[in-house]
């Protein structure tokens, strides 16, 4: 059993969705807190010919909660959000069947930050065809009061895990000793750089997969931009 365990995002870049569809069993973090400065309910698009950052607004909380306790503003203007992509891409050339993709996502009714970008998830997922299992962690029954190395070893074993894939972000956070005392095989995914046209201007590299989807078509997203990384 393969394992793959990461916090949510909102419409992350394709290393995210190659990382899932190179394991069985994808763990999702909804148990884990909310960082304010990083990537989880924003992204970058491509506009007029660089890149720009679209993001979910989020109701006023505190910062110690947990992904799975925030909510998204009152105010949220879905439209508003979705007219940015079709700003953005109203040109490319598989425009019709991104922005159906962008329009079931962003227009949700679901006000739950963590279920609003599970289902963005899932519905990417279900777009390109990746038929991994995608499990919430907190429906795991490991120990989740441990922390770092300790907490995914516990969702590994709980899990039946006998490989773990981590982004290569993790190469230096985790030991390979540690993996294989509980007799898992660690391994970390690192995405290959490719390009692909984009309205013939410069090609601006690990944007929101939005960007992918909308110049590429689904068959060979599936068989070549999907595969195209290696295992260390």
């Amino acid at each position: 059993m393969k394992v793959g365990i990461m916090q949510p995002y909102f419409l992350p870049y394709i290393g995210y969705f190659q990382l899932i569809a190179a394991v069985d069993l994808f763990v999702v973090y909804d148990n884990i807190k909310y960082t304010k400065k990083g990537w989880i309910n924003r992204n970058r698009l491509l506009q007029n010919g660089a890149d720009a950052v679209f993001s979910l607004p989020l109701k006023k909380d505190s910062d110690v909660l947990d992904v799975r306790e925030r909510e998204l503003s009152a105010d949220f203007n879905r439209q508003k959000l979705l007219n940015q992509f079709i700003g953005s891409y109203r040109g490319a050339p598989y425009f019709e069947q991104g922005i159906e993709l962008a329009h079931e996502i962003v227009m949700s009714n679901e006000t739950n930050l963590f279920r609003y970008l599970h289902a963005s998830i899932v519905a990417t997922c279900k777009y390109l065809d990746i038929g991994t299992r995608i499990e919430i962690s907190s429906h795991v029954p490991a120990d989740h009061e441990l922390k770092g190395e300790d907490r995914v070893l516990s969702i590994c074993t709980a899990c039946n895990a006998d490989t773990y894939i981590n982004t290569i972000g993790g190469l230096e956070l985790y030991s390979r000793e540690r993996f294989a005392g509980q007799n898992i095989v660690l391994q970390f995914i690192r995405s290959k750089p490719f390009e692909y046209r984009q309205f013939g201007a410069p090609f601006v590299p690990w944007l929101s997969m939005i960007d992918v989807i909308m110049f590429n078509p689904v068959d060979e997203i599936k068989s070549s931009l999907l595969t195209q990384y290696e295992l260390i």
